[in-house]
């Protein structure tokens, strides 16, 4: 795969969980816990980031866009742990007005909101390693 189509990709998943979060929030009327608001802050600003390397044909951008979703991604992970796991949710940490243990969703028994933002955190992190190995290789 091209290194413009990587980096489309990444866009894409960053733009629809982005799409994803504001849906929960505002036509759900999902209240945010303190960990979405973190994994919101590393996730809206790949829709930019991302979208600004596809229209200058910037690769470098990858590396950004690797860093944050790296960061993105263990928050998202950890989310989920304390939401599914017995002993990360007996000694999570009191989080704010929404308890961050909450599960608004539970698709099929494990899908829940930190796991699409982990989903979509690994997707922008796989292509902007591939886009960076690429870079390297050419």
């Amino acid at each position: 795969m091209k290194k413009e189509n990587l980096l489309f990709v990444a866009w894409g998943a960053s733009f629809i969980a982005m799409l994803g979060s504001l849906y929960f929030s505002e036509v759900m009327k999902y209240e945010p816990c303190e960990l979405c608001w973190y994994q919101r802050i590393l996730m809206y600003p790949l829709v930019l980031i991302l979208g600004l390397a596809i229209i200058k044909k910037d690769e470098t951008a990858a590396r950004y866009s690797l860093t944050l979703s790296a960061v993105g991604g263990c928050i998202s992970l950890y989310h989920y742990a304390i939401q599914k796991i017995d002993f990360f949710t007996n000694t999570a940490p009191a989080c704010g007005r929404v308890p961050c243990t909450g599960m608004y969703i539970n698709w099929f028994g494990f899908i829940t909101i930190p796991f699409l933002a982990l989903t979509a955190f690994i997707i922008i992190f796989i292509t902007s390693l591939l886009v960076i190995k690429r870079k390297e290789v050419a």
